[in-house]
């Protein structure tokens, strides 16, 4: 008898969805019968097919949204925002498959021809997350499928039921079944998936704990391609910033928006210390005012709890131990309900903490450091083994300069937050963030590999040089 996965919703506790854990197996099988015909489908064919997808998603926008918002915990509005992120990644992954990988004519030697095509793996993994469980796994289907992939999709068992739903709308939009492949399962399921003989690549989101456990799994196995999106222990830099409060907001929407449940969210907001007292105060009552609630609440609430109870004790750990350690805070986290995983935003100056944990806690926790100059900014800006973002509030053009020049991230901001990062462009980080393979508007370059053809209608050969005269030969013999 096939175990169960049961998904919880994290505002009321209340059971979602219940399930049967997939058959590996019998999923991957499907996929790659499938595959073959779907790449052999036109390109044309394969993008009206999405554009269907998109249709369908937007027709389901309330019904969908309102299905992440209660088995995430995020707030209502934010799950429409996911929603259309979904819809509008088929747009900008077609722009992005051709203009990434179009295919391309250019001369060759002796009247010859060179082409430069592409073509798609074959089957590959997905492996979501649960933060964004429909938009951050969609982001590697959709271009997947584009390139004429088939793909078997294993969401986060915290989600199952917003993954079960998403890979039903592909089908509803007349992908065909066998192309779109969903197998619930926890842990070992992904790790069986990620293993199997049957695929020709994995790409992945989540934590970097687990990303370097999949590299290592595929250390053997050089000809599969392995993309990850790992997390990161993100940098804010205020500097020399005209309007303090201005600079708080941007603070507080990095560090707290989604309940610090994105890869993006600053973790660590370093600031000149003596020039710093206004910026922290405005913080913390800019986060003393924001909404902790359910997803459905009126007013709307800002945030909602993070994804379970689980994550908020490790959060709740972590944050004492930063204590243990040293730092003083400014505003705690406190859980109203130890029932349930809400937690209220936490603010905690860490700069006299001794070898601060160079870790990714995934939750409303900023860091407060204190540095005498921007030269100490950037050293601490890249006191980590991490490389996903970095911002600058405040300060000149050539000082954004030199910050750009200097930060170690993939994404580098000026006077806006550290997440929120454009589907248009590409996304991806260095260090423990990732292995140089950028999703996004770049998602098109690992979802298929350049063919590149020297062509000709008329076979023509000759050997000018290496080989014995005949007639020398001959007058030899003679």
């Amino acid at each position: 008898m096939a175990a169960t996965v049961t998904s919880i919703e994290p505002a009321t506790g209340a059971t979602l969805w219940t399930g049967e854990t997939g058959d590996v197996e019998q999923e991957v099988a499907a996929a790659r019968e499938a595959w073959a015909g779907w790449a052999s489908r036109p390109l044309t064919v394969r993008v009206e097919a999405l554009r269907r997808f998109a249709n369908v998603v937007r027709g389901k926008k309330d019904e969908f949204a309102d299905l992440i918002a209660r088995e995430t915990g995020k707030p209502l509005w934010e799950s429409q925002t996911e929603v259309d992120a979904v819809v509008n990644k088929v747009d900008i992954s077609v722009s992005a498959y051709a203009e990434r990988t179009s295919q391309r004519r250019l001369e060759g030697s002796l009247g010859a021809k060179v082409a430069v095509r592409h073509k798609p793996h074959g089957v590959l993994a997905v492996l979501g997350p649960y933060n964004f469980p429909a938009h951050l796994p969609n982001g590697h289907i959709v271009p997947a499928l584009i390139a004429g992939n088939a793909v078997v999709f294993k969401p986060s068992e915290k989600t199952p039921a917003v993954g079960e739903y998403l890979v039903q709308r592909f089908h509803e939009a007349g992908v065909p079944e066998g192309v779109v492949r969903c197998v619930i399962g926890g842990p070992e399921t992904g790790k069986a998936l990620a293993g199997h003989p049957g695929i020709d690549g994995l790409l992945f989101t989540g934590s970097a704990r687990a990303g370097l456990s999949l590299h290592r799994q595929f250390a053997d196995t050089p000809e599969k391609i392995l993309a990850l999106e790992l997390g990161g222990n993100n940098p804010l830099v205020v500097w020399d910033a005209p309007d303090a409060y201005a600079a708080a907001v941007i603070a507080v929407q990095s560090a707290f928006l989604s309940a610090g449940q994105r890869c993006t969210a600053a973790r660590r907001l370093i600031v000149q210390d003596g020039a710093h007292e206004e910026l922290v105060a405005n913080i913390g009552k800019i986060a003393e005012r924001l909404i902790v609630d359910h997803p459905h609440a009126a007013p709307a609430p800002f945030m909602g709890p993070v994804i379970d109870n689980e994550a908020a004790d490790q959060l709740q750990e972590a944050f004492l131990d930063l204590m243990i350690k040293g730092g003083r805070p400014l505003k705690h986290l406190d859980r109203p309900d130890e029932t349930k995983p809400f937690l209220t935003p936490a603010v905690i100056d860490v700069t006299g903490v001794q070898s601060r944990p160079d870790a990714e806690l995934f939750g409303p926790v900023l860091q407060v450091i204190r540095v005498p100059d921007f030269d100490a900014a950037l050293i601490e800006a890249n006191n980590t083994r991490y490389g996903l973002a970095a911002s600058l509030v405040g300060g000149s053009p050539q000082l954004y300069d030199r910050f750009w020049s200097n930060v170690r991230a993939g994404v580098v901001n000026w006077n806006k937050p550290t997440n929120g990062a454009p589907s248009n462009a590409p996304f991806g980080g260095v260090g423990l963030s990732g292995n140089h393979r950028p999703s996004a508007y770049y998602a098109a370059d690992y979802c298929a590999y350049p063919v590149t053809s020297s062509e000709a209608e008329t076979a023509r050969a000759s050997i000018g040089i290496g080989l014995r005269d005949p007639y020398a030969a001959n007058n030899l013999e003679g």
